[in-house]
């Protein structure tokens, strides 16, 4: 167990260091870029948590079994009173079906048995109010408590009459199952007496089960595993209550629960100021090598170039770490050699003039041999046009 500690706090600096460009970014601040190591520490936060490995177990602690009889015992209350239907058994958990060991006084329990779950109701948008029942969209799940962001609104006489069944309560956990898989949050006052959309699971769990240990299970792997295994190959990004019928749960005793959760909270906080430190480092960097790159370009003579490089090569390895800073470092490169400060002009050299004479005559041939049509001619570049000053023998042209 020490081992396992030490594998997620120490050397935090191999985590922090493992980052990627996002997929659909392009060049510039430390936003665009993934601070990859951080979000899979996060993971396997969440993987040793419902393995059991984040902690050690305390032999005095009620077994998993003595609390499956509580949970089972206010279900069937549930039941009696009306809440909610009673459901077929559902058969017992193979050894087969079991990914991994669990450690002594936890059990394996399928998902139907522990929490009631329902997927939001279909509603079209012609039932879409102005004002009445929020009508809980996935654009309120970005935090810990379920927002109103985004939300549409339903006749609250009509949910009265069609979806009052689907009426929010606090406390209830609603889980994304369409492409923004995980995203997962708690009813609060803002959104009680809502409806859920589709797209979006309402979860009841039976006491005394923790629900918020329930809510990281929702962020394991072993959870993506088992919602992929149950699509069966199809391509489909959505999931429904079918596939989490036979969902099976890693169940630790009641107050290992408590103590996973408390020490996952503290090591998700731990990620968020590793985070929040990595993209401060990243934007300090990032803006150090524009600041420096920028020096070559806007260079005014050769002496003021060759201090602004040397700078540069004196800390190249610490500048130069990055797919961005490396990018920035090629794309300033390219700008130094469209600007003739990449290498020294030769006085000997034809100047451009004599090279845009030869074209104008190459074209005038082209276009009297009619392979082209003549072009309207353009106007002169002014010098308001001219980004830069251009050394001796160049000149600037219109593209055509």
């Amino acid at each position: 167990m020490a081992a396992v500690e030490k594998l997620v706090t120490d050397h935090l600096d191999l985590w922090t260091a493992a980052i990627k460009r996002k997929s659909a970014a392009g060049r510039g601040s430390s936003s665009r870029v993934e601070l990859y190591g951080i979000k899979k520490l996060r993971t396997l936060i969440l993987d040793l948590a419902v393995r059991g490995m984040l902690l050690p177990q305390d032999p005095r602690d009620e077994p998993a079994s003595e609390l499956l009889k509580k949970i089972a015992a206010e279900k069937a209350k549930r039941v009696k009173e009306g809440e909610i239907k009673a459901d077929k058994p559902l058969p017992a958990i193979e050894d087969v079906e079991k990914p991994f060991k669990l450690p002594s006084g936890w059990l394996w329990e399928r998902l139907p048995n522990i929490s009631f779950f329902q997927e939001g109701p279909g509603i079209m948008a012609k039932d879409f109010r102005s004002a009445g029942v929020p009508l809980i969209r996935i654009s309120g799940m970005h935090g810990t408590l379920v927002s109103l962001n985004g939300c549409n609104f339903l006749d609250r006489e009509m949910v009265a009459k069609k979806w009052n069944h689907f009426c929010l309560e606090e406390g209830d956990i609603l889980l994304s199952s369409s492409a923004s898989l995980g995203k997962v949050s708690k009813v609060g006052n803002d959104a009680v007496g809502g409806v859920a959309y589709t797209g979006l699971i309402r979860f009841k769990p039976y006491k005394p089960l923790f629900d918020d240990y329930l809510i990281r299970f929702f962020g394991s792997n072993e959870f993506v595993r088992q919602i992929d295994d149950s699509k069966k190959g199809a391509a489909i990004m959505h999931f429904g209550p079918t596939h989490l019928r036979w969902m099976i749960v890693p169940l630790p005793p009641l107050a290992e629960q408590h103590r996973i959760v408390a020490k996952v909270n503290e090591l998700m906080t731990l990620c968020d100021q590793l985070e929040q430190q990595t993209d401060a480092s990243l934007s300090a960097h990032q803006t150090l090598v524009k600041t420096l790159l920028n020096a070559l370009t806007s260079a005014a003579d050769h002496a003021q170039f060759a201090s602004a490089w040397q700078r540069i090569v004196e800390h190249f390895d610490t500048l130069f770490t990055s797919e961005e800073s490396t990018d920035q470092l090629k794309q300033t490169i390219l700008q130094l050699a469209v600007m003739g400060k990449l290498v020294p002009q030769d006085p000997n050299d034809e100047p451009a003039r004599e090279l845009l004479e030869k074209i104008a005559s190459e074209t005038a041939k082209l276009v009297k041999e009619g392979k082209i049509k003549k072009e309207k001619p353009l106007t002169p570049i002014t010098e308001e046009e001219k980004p830069f000053e251009l050394p001796t023998g160049w000149d600037w042209a219109r593209f055509d």
